[in-house]
Formats: C-alpha cells, sequence, structure tokens
C-alpha cells in the first residue's frame, strides 16, 4: 500500500461499513500511519455524524472516535468529515417501502440531515483544493434536513402511490442495540446537531435534496425496495 501512495497528493480513506470495530481501527490508523509515512500533502478520513465527544461503550460506533483520535496525532495535513446519514440508507428493502409505508428512527415531526454518496465525492474534492483552510479540521457534512413528514411526501411524489412515514416501535428500538444509539442520537445526540446548508452549499453548489436525489439517482433503488418481498415466515 505505501509504494501505491508514492507520489501521490492526497488520500480519501473510506473504510467498508460492514466491518468489525477491532478491524475498523486496525485498517483505519494504519491506512493513516501509512498516508503519514508516504508523505502525502493531505489525507481525508470519512468518519461518522454520530460520532460525539464522549465514547458510548457500543464498540461499532467508538471505533470512529479512536481512528479520529489517532490521525490527529500524526504529522500529517488532514482533515476528518463527518457525513450526516445516508439517503441510501433510506430505500433499502426491508424498510416497509413494498407496504406502502417508510420505518425509520425519528418522530414524524422531527427533522433529520441526509446526505446522497455521491455528494460526498463532491465535498471531498472541494476540501482537497483547500489544505490550509481544511488541515485539521472536522466537519459534518450534509445535503439536506426532512422531517419524517417530508420523507413519506418526497416517496409518495416520486413512487406514485401513497407511502406513510412511521418511526420504530419502542419495542423494536429496545432489542436492537444500534438503531437504539442511532435513536438517541438524532433526538439528543451527535445526529441532533444542525449542519448549516448554506456553508454547504458554498463547498459543493450541487448538492441533492432528497426528493430530487430520490426521482434520479435513487430512483432504481426505490423500485427495488417498492418491489421487494419478504421471505412467507418474515
Amino acid at each position: 500500500m505505501l509504494a501505491a501512495m508514492k507520489d501521490t497528493y492526497g488520500i480519501f480513506s473510506v473504510l467498508p461499513a460492514d466491518m468489525a470495530a477491532d478491524d475498523e481501527i486496525h485498517y483505519g490508523t494504519c491506512i493513516a500511519d501509512l498516508a503519514s509515512e508516504s508523505g502525502i500533502a493531505h489525507f481525508v478520513y470519512s468518519s461518522g455524524a454520530s460520532v460525539g465527544d464522549v465514547l458510548t461503550g457500543v464498540p461499532r460506533f467508538d471505533a470512529k472516535p479512536r481512528v479520529e483520535a489517532h490521525i490527529r496525532q500524526l504529522p500529517i495535513t488532514a482533515t476528518i468529515i463527518r457525513p450526516m446519514i445516508f439517503m441510501e440508507m433510506l430505500v433499502r428493502p426491508g424498510l416497509g417501502l413494498h407496504e406502502g409505508r417508510l420505518v425509520s428512527l425519528i418522530k414524524p415531526e422531527n427533522s433529520i440531515q441526509l446526505i446522497a454518496v455521491e455528494d460526498i465525492g463532491k465535498f471531498v474534492a472541494a476540501i482537497f483544493t483547500d489544505p490550509i483552510k481544511f488541515s485539521g479540521v472536522t466537519l459534518k457534512i450534509a445535503s439536506d434536513r426532512v422531517t419524517g413528514h417530508d420523507l413519506g411526501a418526497a416517496f409518495t411524489a416520486v413512487a406514485g402511490r401513497p407511502i406513510s412515514y412511521a418511526r420504530f416501535s419502542d419495542d423494536v428500538l429496545a432489542a436492537n442495540i444500534d438503531l437504539a444509539h442511532m435513536a438517541w442520537s438524532l433526538e439528543n445526540g451527535p445526529l441532533a446537531e444542525q449542519v448549516d446548508l448554506n456553508v454547504m452549499r458554498e463547498l459543493n453548489p450541487e448538492i441533492l435534496s432528497f426528493q430530487s436525489w430520490l426521482g434520479t439517482s435513487g430512483r432504481q433503488a426505490l423500485d427495488k425496495a417498492l418491489d421487494a418481498r419478504l421471505p412467507p415466515d418474515h
């Protein structure tokens, strides 16, 4: 990997979402170490918006802040981005869209900030153009802010059929520590913080609203989710 970094201007480090916590820490810190050793001009690490100042005790959520802390100790020009919740996560099969509803983490009247994956690359490209401005910066990034009601309206408009919105039941949240932490974070934790979308537009004038993304880049995934059928035993 060190050889691959030779004569490279910058590194954008993104790790798989399904990686075990220990592996994420190992690979995240190793990539940063190699980037520092290679002498690249700018290192950008993709963390997560659920990262806060205090560890949660949940390994999956505590891996990224540990990688962040390691990067900050290195003698390297580095920027840490914390993308908000991916729009793509809302069009996965199994969330009820094929039944005319979306079940997710926020109360219908509350808001959630989202980001299209394709917008992340545009933000990072802008960051790479100004290493002095973004050196040592930790930046949350988002494309849009919508309420649960807005989500239902957007899905209804694009799908051409009624799609209602509801929050996961308390029983479901109580049975899943990851979902419970995310729901808490959206109401009282790091995910409840509001990213200034005007600042985001200065970095990326082409940021996508959720409805525009849903009708374009997200349309294929939406169609699959609308047509999904769960196994008979579900």
